[in-house]
């Protein structure tokens, strides 16, 4: 696995890339940050540090606002802005999957089907504000066009597991919160929570990215 940081232009400034590539890699999934906080969010480094070692190069998404230095998040659209020049500027010859985490991750299903993509890794998805689920964000996810994973947290109030439809593919992390933390009572540590994510990712990128690719899909 070798390391390499660089600097891209968006039409909101400049964003960085941090990508960890993967030797014979079978696809490289590209990751931006949620609203309120940064690539080293506890998801996003788990998976960086762990899925290039099994053949998927990782690339990680720091947005113009964040590497600016401010605290909040630009709008929406120049999120997929910069998730958009992100991707067209990767040269791969392996299947792309757009995802994040949170805002990240609704940018990923805004994009996916413009960029081509061959997936979508939706972590912690926020279906709609705590507490205002009539407010729902499920269009996003079903505007992907294309195969994609939820990774949610038992106890996300920005949506629960039993919130999302039955038919889209979804790993639950027990006992976590929005942003993957488990308390100290639920008999699982934060270790393990990470495996759940990483381990969850790995066999569908497997299953229905590389497996797609093989048979032609």
């Amino acid at each position: 696995m070798t390391t390499v940081e660089r600097r891209i232009v968006t039409p909101h400034g400049e964003a960085r890339l941090v990508v960890r590539r993967a030797r014979g890699a079978v696809a490289t999934l590209l990751l931006s940050h949620g609203a309120g906080g940064g690539i080293d969010s506890r998801d996003l480094a788990a998976l960086a540090a762990d899925l290039p070692r099994n053949g998927v190069t990782v690339v990680l998404l720091e947005q113009p606002w964040k590497l600016a230095g401010r605290k909040v998040a630009t709008p929406p659209a120049t999120l997929d802005a910069g998730l958009v020049a992100a991707a067209n500027s990767l040269k791969t010859r392996t299947p792309l999957v757009v995802g994040g985490r949170s805002a990240g991750a609704r940018s990923a299903a805004r994009c996916a089907k413009q960029l081509g993509a061959s997936g979508c890794l939706a972590l912690a998805f926020p279906l709609h504000p705590p507490g205002k689920p009539e407010k729902s964000r499920l269009v996003e996810l079903r505007g992907t066009r294309v195969p994609t994973l939820v990774i949610q947290g038992e106890r996300d109030t920005f949506g629960r597991p039993e919130e999302f439809p039955t038919d889209l593919d979804l790993a639950v992390v027990p006992a976590a919160d929005h942003g993957f933390k488990v308390p100290r009572s639920a008999g699982l540590t934060e270790a393990e929570a990470m495996g759940i994510v990483v381990e969850s990712t790995l066999e569908w990128i497997v299953r229905e990215v590389a497996g797609g690719a093989a048979r032609g899909e």
